[in-house]
């Protein structure tokens, strides 16, 4: 398995060859010139910036598992949200830089840990150094599987170059409307992109396979976060995937939205969810049969930390 994976790697590190040379790996495809040093939207460059990497219990159940999962938080993003809770690494730029092999190396340490996979967390703009690393990795003996957890603007194009070798997505769905998108990410046609993407996804890894221990092996989370005021048009994105991807999508339906960064100066978004709005969305999700995953407790009890409960109890952890 890892020797077919790293056939892949290499084949892909191959087709994404000049992608740095003028950058066109999002939808934005700014066409930055990374390999000679200059920056696009993302405002990366060509060596990856990490703002911190841990074993992380705090992701959803079958992620964490009970190790944890070997997350890398990224610095940089392709989207400005107004209401980023990672601001300070996302848009404010905080982080080291490393080396390719300095990334492989973290990979491994998370594997030495005990962690039961690795979680790239907001990986668009590094998709080449990252399988770069990975090859790496993989050729030290790297086993355990790769998450890509993703704010979920990407290409469709550059997702599928990445069959076989990614084995769990777990992007957002975050608007079902692009004005919205536009005015609080300044994601121009989010929903096109997104959607597209997240179909990709779901081709290539299907619905959630765990373990015996329920510990996640390959498949599709969908995150899903409730804005205010129907901002993020969640329903309208349930009606999608139960179309689209089918009833048995695992799901993580998220109440945890709280205003932070420039949320407070924008009316709509300057105040966490009501329960009845929260409650609307698993009511919708209930409607349509969409009952595999999480939910999170009511808005005015919730941590900004995964604090996930099982829709469908009688499978709960």
């Amino acid at each position: 398995m890892v020797s077919g994976k790293l056939a892949l790697v290499k084949k892909a590190i191959l087709a994404l060859n000049n992608s740095l040379k003028r950058c066109v790996l999002c939808p934005r495809r700014c066409g930055a010139d990374r390999l000679g040093g200059s920056s696009g939207y993302c405002r990366a460059s060509y060596n990856p910036t990490v703002y911190s990497y841990l074993s992380h219990r705090g992701e959803e159940p079958p992620i964490s598992g009970t190790k944890g999962s070997g997350t890398i938080f990224f610095s940089h993003c392709n989207m400005k949200c107004a209401y980023c809770q990672n601001y300070y690494f996302s848009q404010l730029d905080k982080g080291e830089e490393t080396t390719i092999e300095g990334l492989a190396d973290i990979m491994m340490s998370l594997e030495r840990d005990g962690c039961h996979n690795i979680n790239l967390v907001t990986p668009t703009h590094y998709i080449p150094q990252i399988l770069m690393s990975l090859e790496i990795a993989l050729e030290r003996g790297l086993k355990i599987p790769i998450v890509y957890n993703t704010s979920g603007y990407e290409l469709a194009e550059t997702i599928r170059i990445l069959e076989g070798i990614v084995d769990i997505y777990m992007p957002d769905m975050r608007y079902s409307d692009n004005a919205a998108a536009l005015k609080y990410s300044d994601a121009e046609e989010y929903v096109k992109f997104n959607r597209a993407a997240v179909k990709e996804m779901y081709r290539q890894v299907g619905d959630l396979e765990m373990d015996e221990a329920r510990v996640a092996k390959k498949g599709l989370i969908i995150r899903l976060l409730v804005l205010p005021n129907s901002i993020s048009g969640t329903n309208d994105t349930l009606r999608f995937i139960k179309k689209e991807l089918g009833n048995k999508s695992y799901l993580s339906i998220m109440s945890q939205y709280y205003p932070t960064f420039k949320a407070c100066g924008l009316a709509d978004i300057s105040r966490g969810i009501l329960t009845e709005e929260y409650k609307n969305v698993i009511d919708e999700a209930h409607l349509l049969g969409l009952n595999n995953g999480w939910i999170q407790e009511a808005p005015e009890e919730t941590d900004p930390g995964f604090l996930g409960t099982n829709i469908k109890p009688k499978e709960g952890y």
